[in-house]
């Protein structure tokens, strides 16, 4: 499976986990019973990884909303977000662009251009100020 795809297929999970208590393993598990789909091992680390460090990931976030809440963004956005930011600070096998042009391509799939504008907007100061960091 491709990046794209288990960006793709973690992405789902993620979306699935603000709606379900179930624990990861059970979320995984269950769609692979559902979808008969086995979860990809960087999927898996995506999922994992954002659910492990959602309260820093969250901050950042929060940090470049620009006059909104996090609680007004959509489920879709956020969750988009959550991904790639968590690729940008804790996988670094990937650049940093490209990690905001997967995101925006995903957003397209599954939310509105406008959203998806956001998105890249966000990312893109992010990516700006983590590499002035460096």
């Amino acid at each position: 499976m491709d990046r794209r795809t288990s960006r793709e297929q973690a992405f789902i999970f993620l979306f699935e986990s603000t709606f379900d208590i179930n624990s990861p393993e059970e979320i995984i598990e269950n769609a692979k019973i559902a979808r008969e789909e086995k979860a990809s091992k960087f999927a898996k680390s995506l999922f994992c990884g954002v659910l492990e460090h959602i309260k820093q990931i969250d901050k950042v976030i929060d940090k470049h909303l620009m006059g909104w809440k996090r609680e007004r963004i959509s489920r879709t956005a956020l969750t988009v977000l959550r991904i790639a930011i968590y690729e940008i600070m804790f996988e670094k096998d990937t650049p940093n662009k490209v990690v905001a042009n997967e995101a925006v391509e995903l957003s397209k799939k599954y939310s509105t251009k406008e959203e998806s504008a956001y998105i890249n907007g966000i990312l893109g100061s992010i990516i700006e100020k983590s590499e002035t960091a460096n």
